[in-house]
């Protein structure tokens, strides 16, 4: 149960991505809405094949003590990911006001903070 709640996560936050280029989330970052938006579009998409190869990698690691950890801060960074958005609702160039949107953003935030509180004693190893 736990490896599934873990990859419904990652399905989240793939799709999200999707979504966020729709929503022209490139307009909201620090390091690309200074950028004239075609460019800003393509950086943002461009920067996402590593980012995604990279995420990919870690979470298909055949060492078990990377792939653990790896889940675990995916996990994290899930719930993390969801605070950033709600930070940035009052950005004047924020758009994901849908149902959908936040239904992504928030699904993938809840799906990491259950597979943190199935993976606590991890946490507590970590924090030793």
């Amino acid at each position: 149960m736990k490896n599934f709640i873990f990859f419904l996560g990652l399905g989240f936050l793939f799709a999200h991505e999707l979504d966020a280029m729709q929503n022209h989330e490139w307009r909201v970052l620090p390091l690309t809405s200074w950028l004239p938006d075609d460019v800003a579009a393509s950086v943002f998409l461009l920067a996402h094949i590593p980012l995604m190869a990279l995420i990919i990698y870690l979470v298909s690691s055949q060492n078990e003590k990377i792939r653990t950890r790896s889940w675990f801060c995916i996990a994290a960074f899930l719930v993390v990911h969801a605070v950033l958005h709600v930070a940035f609702f009052n950005h004047e160039n924020y758009e994901f006001a849908s149902a959908i949107s936040n239904v992504l953003i928030f699904g993938g935030a809840v799906c990491g903070l259950i597979y943190i509180l199935f993976d606590i004693r991890q946490l507590v190893a970590w924090m030793k």
